[in-house]
């Protein structure tokens, strides 16, 4: 049943941007123009803040979500201490993603501001921050996006961790390695494909998130390099659009998500592939 709603969903959505495809081809994958007055349409901007956002909260993630499960898995802390980094990192993940988006926009962007004006300050000379930040962004639009797979992450990373046999613990301690050698030359290689998997999950979770990047990332299709600027994703895009869309416009829009769905499903066929080959080298 999973593979006909599957099949079903993208037939669908295949079906409904045949006339964008026939109309712009692969030059729409290409082109930022995208105005219903005109009845001109390119998902540039949106694939670019998709693949940005998305890639760069994982990059921030990873290293915080692993570190915070070897914190509770290895006995490093307190009992008390790595039950309570748990216990918040599920009520993390429980918190809707509306509530996220408005604490971004109130509570995270203007505390955030100053320093993403000093780096337009100090590094404006790079694309990325050249432009001077005034409110929602990409870069806002980042860190939420860490915010919300970090549970992921950490989760998946922490039961990789707890499923290493205890037997190779003990023999990498038997033979005289330190806490941190058996962490990274025996626990960290064993548990690899699990917080892999995990990693690429989370990963996709980014580039489909919608509502929070839809509140914080300035939905404008006006291309910029800078992650200071206002931005769009494609799932941002289609929530922000396709309500009030009609025409032409609905096609466009059908387009990216069938842009987006081919980017998900290669990110999961490199996903099952990364597994398989760590599994069959550890």
């Amino acid at each position: 049943m999973v593979a006909f709603v599957l099949i079903g969903i993208g037939l669908v959505v295949f079906t409904g941007s045949i006339e964008s495809m026939g109309r712009y081809g692969i030059k729409f994958l290409f082109t930022s123009d995208w105005n219903p007055v005109t009845d001109q349409y390119g998902a540039f901007t949106a694939i670019y803040g998709t693949l940005v956002t998305s890639i760069t909260s994982i990059t921030i993630a990873l290293p915080l979500g692993v570190g915070t499960a070897l914190f509770i898995t290895e006995k490093i802390l307190p009992k008390l201490v790595r039950e309570t980094i748990g216990i918040m990192v599920e009520l993390l993940a429980a918190i809707p993603s509306v509530v996220l988006g408005l604490w971004a926009m109130f509570i995270m962007e203007p505390f955030i501001r100053p320093f993403l004006s000093g780096l337009n300050n100090n590094f404006g000379w790079i694309p990325f921050f050249s432009s001077r930040p005034g409110g929602p962004g990409i870069a806002p639009a980042i860190l939420i996006l860490v915010v919300m797979i970090l549970p992921i992450i950490t989760s998946i990373a922490r039961d990789s961790l707890n499923q290493v046999p205890s037997r190779l613990r003990e023999a990498a301690y038997g033979v005289g390695a330190t806490r941190w050698n058996a962490i990274f030359n025996v626990i960290l290689p064993a548990a690899i494909s699990g917080i892999t998997g995990g990693v690429l999950l989370a990963l996709g979770r980014a580039m489909g998130e919608t509502m929070a990047v839809t509140m914080i990332i300035g939905n404008s299709n006006n291309f910029n390099f800078s992650l200071l600027s206002p931005g769009n994703t494609i799932s941002s895009m289609l929530a922000s659009q396709f309500g009030e869309a009609d025409g032409s416009q609905v096609s466009s829009l059908m387009y990216a998500a069938f842009i987006l769905m081919i980017i998900t499903l290669i990110v999961n066929i490199i996903a099952q592939w990364m597994v398989l080959k760590l599994k069959l080298k550890y």
